[in-house]
């Protein structure tokens, strides 16, 4: 769902673009991997700020996510740290979206109710 949050992000944010579909795939990849691997980290490293900002602090480390995978995939911009903050939050919106649908086993799960 990475994928699908990117790609809804770059027709939304003028300063987040891919070169193709090739870099939007390996983008997705990457910021899969930083946001399990480095975002903990940094999530830990920044919990006085986090606190102080009463947890806003959190938008600007994922910010920072996108702008690191932004460094890291050729063919992947982000024209600066407006574009990132606004990507990284439609990126969001797009997993919580995709999560309430995927349920815990990973099968899409429905609701059906019946009326008596």
């Amino acid at each position: 769902m990475i994928g699908v949050g990117l790609l809804l992000a770059s027709a939304l944010v003028s300063g987040i673009g891919f070169s193709g579909v090739l870099p939007l795939f390996f983008a997705a990849l990457v910021l899969g991997a930083v946001n399990a691997i480095v975002r903990p980290i940094v999530v830990v490293l920044t919990i006085p700020l986090t606190i102080a900002t009463l947890g806003l602090f959190l938008f600007v480390v994922n910010a920072g996510m996108l702008g690191l995978t932004a460094l890291v995939v050729p063919g992947f911009s982000v024209a600066g740290f407006g574009s990132a903050l606004l990507g990284s939050v439609i990126v969001s919106i797009t997993g919580l979206l995709a999560s309430w649908y995927i349920g815990p086993r990973g099968t899409i799960e429905v609701l059906v109710v019946r009326g008596e």
